[in-house]
């Protein structure tokens, strides 16, 4: 076809012979650059882990609670044992009496001083030591002054000491101040010690308000224990208590989290109605956001349908959860009609709105649109907030544009935004996945000047980055640092140590993280499977996967996009094709919802199985429904016409990849260069070769070992030879690859002498030819009919390399003599 990039037709090159052709390039003669230094990271894991212990414990919270044990006397060997309050040791006027808390009385005016003058590490000691006087005074009005001075840590630990020694001859742990310290721990958004707290309180025995009740409820969904949550609610209600609007809200949240639910949120909502409570912005965004987690898109739309036919007048909030629930999925146009349907109903978005959209738009592929966002918000007066650039950062780091996103990161920082700590969670997790550990070093170092302290996803990350094979002893040090830092496990860690353990091969810890999770009283939920079916993806074990997808949903869990994705996954590296159609027939029939996560994974999966009509059709499909192509999609199709010379086709892939604005990376231009070589354009591949060095790229073995394969296939011999060359003079080492190439080209012109001077030089640079090299030349051998040659050849092979297998050996002398019998 005239003026396409690819020929029609593989056309034998034409070259003019040099008048006086240079004396040819010999093996003997070729200098191999060193072996490249084995040496470690820059920074190693362990000096990571301990700056990030340190940032943890020099943050600007104080020391964390733990729960402490039955008898909390313990001995310090270098502290000063406190002792009685009322002993003198302190001023009493450490707290001027200036009327701020004339609800204490003096007696609780002294307890109040000792307890703010005591160190921290100091005080059950001294709770201990001044029983009789804690239990002889109002500890309600002592929490309260605790609280309003800001001395929350010690009032929780006051408390603490309080719910452990409950149990004493007429202890004060009465209602009031239960009450108290469930407002001030939920003030303080410090859930999951709430929630240990109130373990160790036999709740059922007190008859506490209905608000103290919602913030306990409000705890432990904070928490992840939404099994107690649910048991406490129908306790209150079984009281005779009448729960709240806020109650109500708090549920349905609980539910929705939970996940498996929806059936029981529509219940709930049908008891509200019953009770004559009228839904606010948050119960319709509580359950749309419900949806959103399930990927319930139509459920969520007839929802909202629903609430509109009933005169509610959705608002910001409302519209924000739904945007969220089709963002979640990708569904860009869907999405960008509810922004058009909010602008018409005069209702203003506000910054979650756009963020919602930014989401919407990088999930489909449409990261640069995502990007202009950030403009547009501007113009309209609202300025993009850390959410918005964390969501642009976070899926440049996950299309593996590492470099733009931390470029997007210094942006936000110049335009006077300032990170938070998810930003810097989402930026060392992209440099975790690429083991760029000095660069994590330093954002730690930002995140302490900025004054932005480590939380739990920090911890969260590192163990993901431990998830490698061989890297099991980090993932427990990372666990034992994280502890020590008082970050106890949330669902979340139990989830991110099952994957982690489960990359690293260690299937019996990951049983038992799932083990401990239970025991510490948090359910799985999707993302736990999807945690153990990442570990077998990796192993292509589809039968085990299999069987975590059916016992999800035999537990009443959807399968998310992600679990879908990982089992195709499974299935492709299992080899199992049929596995693979199945999925793919539920998703073009609708079933499971083509997002653009899962139309991308076909395309790959198809591509690992070199399945060229199943990458064709997800394609189309990804076409179809307005989805972007990313630059791996359209490499992986490129690679696939190369293969099968369908070089109209690779033709067009090239030009799409020009037309959607994208630059060619070294992966395409290898693609081409392998296109050309398989062609027998030889020439055009060097071409391609030069071009990349011309425009300042720096070509990899990969484009080497591609020229070579093309000349190789021709017989130009020497000028596979010119290529080794240059490339050894630019740093790069053969590899076993490079030198079967060469072994095969000899071995089709019957140069025998240059695959032994070959091989010589194999041994010579410590890359033994492998069982694939000896075949190629007893084939040399068979076809040129010299089998005493080859029979010779192959008793010499335990000479040259004793290591190399007796079984290859007997093989191939079997391969030789079926050969000559036939």
């Amino acid at each position: 076809m005239e003026g396409t990039i690819f020929p029609n037709r593989p056309v034998p090159p034409i070259r003019k012979k040099p008048s006086k052709p240079n004396p040819p390039l010999k093996f003997s003669s070729a200098k191999l650059p060193p072996p490249p230094p084995q040496s470690p990271p820059s920074v190693p894991l362990d000096s990571l882990i301990q700056h990030l212990h340190h940032l943890s414990s020099s943050s600007s919270s104080s020391s964390p609670l733990h729960i402490a044990a039955a008898s909390t006397a313990a001995k310090r060997a270098n502290s000063e044992k406190p002792t009685s309050v009322f002993d003198g040791k302190y001023d009493e006027g450490s707290v001027s009496n200036d009327g701020s808390f004339e609800f204490l009385s003096k007696r609780g005016e002294l307890i109040f001083n000792s307890v703010v003058g005591y160190p921290l590490n100091s005080l059950n000691e001294f709770f201990d030591n001044s029983q009789h006087e804690l239990l002889g005074i109002d500890l309600v009005t002592v929490l309260k002054a605790l609280d309003v001075s800001g001395y929350r840590e010690r009032a929780l630990l006051l408390f603490e000491w309080l719910a452990v020694n409950s149990s004493f001859e007429n202890g004060k742990l009465d209602k009031e101040v239960i009450q108290l310290m469930v407002r001030i721990l939920g003030k303080e958004s410090r859930h999951s010690i709430a929630s240990k707290l109130l373990d160790l309180i036999p709740l059922e025995e007190y008859s506490l308000d209905v608000r103290a009740y919602t913030s306990i409820l409000h705890a432990y969904s904070k928490a992840g224990k939404y099994e107690k949550a649910i048991s406490l609610f129908e306790k209150v209600k079984e009281m005779g208590l009448s729960p709240t609007l806020v109650t109500y809200n708090v549920m349905l949240d609980v539910y929705g989290k939970m996940g498996r639910s929806w059936d029981r949120i529509l219940g709930l909502l049908d008891e509200m109605r019953s009770r004559g409570l009228e839904f606010d912005e948050f119960t319709c965004s509580t359950v749309i956001s419900a949806c959103g987690r399930e990927g319930l898109l139509n459920e969520a739309k007839e929802f909202f349908a629903g609430l509109k036919l009933e005169g509610y007048v959705p608002g910001t909030v409302t519209y924000n959860s739904l945007l969220q629930v089709f963002g979640k999925a990708g569904v860009y146009s869907e999405a960008l009609s509810i922004l058009k349907e909010m602008e018409d109903n005069n209702c203003p978005p506000d910054s979650v709105t756009y963020n919602e959209v930014v989401g919407a738009y990088v999930r489909a592929g449409f990261y640069e649109e995502g990007a202009a966002l950030i403009d547009t918000m501007s113009s309209k007066g609202l300025m993009p907030n850390a959410v918005t650039y964390t969501t642009l950062i976070d899926a440049y780091g996950r299309a593996g544009k590492v470099n733009k996103a931390l470029r997007l990161f210094n942006k936000m920082k110049e335009s006077g935004c300032a990170p938070n700590v998810c930003t810097y969670n989402a930026v060392l997790g992209m440099l975790g996945k690429k083991g760029r550990s000095e660069e994590m070093m330093k954002i730690l170092c930002d995140m302490k000047s900025s004054g932005c302290s480590p939380n739990r996803i920090t911890w969260n990350t590192m163990l993901t980055m431990c998830g490698n094979k061989g890297l099991d002893k980090y993932v427990n040090q990372v666990f034992r640092e994280m502890k020590s830092c008082g970050f106890e496990p949330d669902r979340d860690t139990f989830n991110t140590l099952i994957s982690a353990y489960g990359r690293c091969g260690s299937g019996v810890d990951a049983t038992k993280m799932f083990e401990d999770m239970m025991k510490t009283g948090f359910t799985p939920c999707v993302t736990t499977y999807n945690a153990f079916l990442n570990a077998l993806a990796r192993r292509g074990d589809w039968k085990a996967a299999e069987s975590v997808i059916l016992d999800m949903q035999n537990k009443g869990f959807k399968p998310s996009e992600t679990s879908y994705s990982l089992m195709l996954n499974c299935y492709a590296k299992g080899g199992n094709l049929k596995g693979i159609r199945k999925i793919e027939k539920e998703i073009y029939a609708g079933r499971i919802f083509p997002s653009w996560m899962l139309l991308r994974t076909l395309i790959l999966v198809n591509f690992k199985c070199r399945a060229l009509q199943g990458m064709e059709r997800a394609f189309q499909e990804l076409q179809k429904h307005g989805y972007k192509p990313d630059l791996v999609i359209f490499n992986s199709m490129l690679s696939i016409c190369a293969k099968n010379s369908m070089y109209d086709r690779a033709n067009e892939m090239l030009h799409l990849i020009l037309e959607s604005g994208m630059q060619p990376n070294l992966v395409t231009y290898n693609n081409l260069m392998d296109m050309y070589a398989r062609a027998g354009k030889c020439w055009k591949a060097e071409e391609i070769l030069k071009g990349i060095l011309k425009s300042g790229g720096t070509p990899d073995l990969v484009s080497y070992n591609t020229v070579i394969k093309g000349f190789c296939r021709q017989g130009l011999m020497q000028e596979a030879m010119r290529m080794l060359y240059e490339m050894t003079n630019r740093g790069i080492r053969p590899c076993i690859f490079t030198y079967n190439t060469f072994v095969s080209g000899y071995a089709g012109q019957g140069m025998f002498t240059e695959i032994d001077e070959v091989i010589k030089h194999m041994f010579q640079h410590n890359c033994k030819p492998n069982e694939l090299t000896y075949k190629i030349v007893v084939d040399g051998y068979c076809k040129a009919r010299k089998y005493k040659e080859a029979m010779d050849f192959l008793s010499k092979i335990k000479k040259r390399d004793d290591s190399f297998n007796d079984e290859s050996v007997k093989r191939l002398t079997f391969r030789v003599r079926e050969i000559l019998e036939s």
